[in-house]
């Protein structure tokens, strides 16, 4: 009989409460039955992908098992509700202030309890605009923790699809990158602008051109997208136990 995966908000549900957290509560991600992807607000443009975060919750419920409510909920960085949701995005077009000692405090929380952080540079920087911001940000949030590649045997390649790259709308750089607390990466980096291969207008059609490779790109990080829920989802995966029937009854 295959065994449940440990998720992250059964493990924060035990972890939360050795601590005491903000206002003398004992957050934890809560008994939410469903996956809702929550997106960080900041003060630059963070809100251009949001169609994308959705469409990318609705790819999850229809490839795999996982009950989704295909929605996107913005919520600053300094909020308890962050506790609420396994997965973080946080993304950017262009450069951002800093964030707040506030901010700065709770998200690292979020993350030493379990939380996950996808960072996506919608445009796609590499020493300017969103890239420089974040990675000033992060080395305040986990100055011990530096962004180091994501290698192509990394659980997060095999966590649903069996992946060996990592494109978005753009294929600028070859790996995700990481910054890890122990053994788990509690942040993955895009610089390739992964959402803005999801996203959608209002009248459904994709957004944005996908460069070089076209639709089949846009399908591979449709697929990269899928895999990184599911790995915020569990707090880990066995290299030998990451297919089990009970995430993979959809696979297609």
């Amino acid at each position: 009989m295959p065994v449940r995966p440990l998720s992250r908000r059964t493990f924060l549900l035990g972890s939360a409460a050795l601590v005491p957290l903000l206002s003398g509560r004992a957050f934890a991600f809560g008994e939410k039955s469903r996956f809702i992807p929550a997106v960080a607000r900041h003060g630059g443009r963070w809100d251009t992908r949001l169609s994308g975060l959705r469409r990318i919750a609705w790819e999850l419920q229809r490839r795999t098992s996982v009950e989704v409510l295909p929605d996107a909920r913005p919520f600053a960085l300094s909020s308890p509700e962050l506790f609420d949701y396994p997965f973080l995005y946080l993304g950017g077009d262009g450069a951002f202030p800093p964030f707040s000692e506030a901010e700065v405090e709770n998200l690292r929380r979020y993350l030493t309890f379990g939380g996950f952080l996808l960072a996506d540079a919608n445009d796609g920087s590499d020493g300017a605009g969103f890239d420089t911001s974040f990675r000033r940000e992060l080395a305040r949030v986990l100055p011990q923790s530096p962004l180091t590649p994501v290698p192509s045997t990394h659980v997060v390649f095999k966590s649903f699809f069996l992946l060996d790259s990592a494109p978005g709308r753009l294929l600028n750089k070859p790996q995700l990158l990481a910054a890890n607390l122990g053994k788990r990466a509690a942040v993955m980096y895009s610089q390739n602008d992964l959402a803005g291969a999801w996203n959608r207008s209002e009248a459904g059609d994709y957004e944005f051109d996908v460069s070089p490779g076209g639709e089949p790109q846009r399908e591979l990080a449709v697929r990269l997208g899928v895999n990184l829920c599911m790995y915020a989802l569990c707090l880990d995966y066995k290299d030998d136990a990451v297919h089990l029937p009970l995430i993979l009854n959809k696979r297609r």
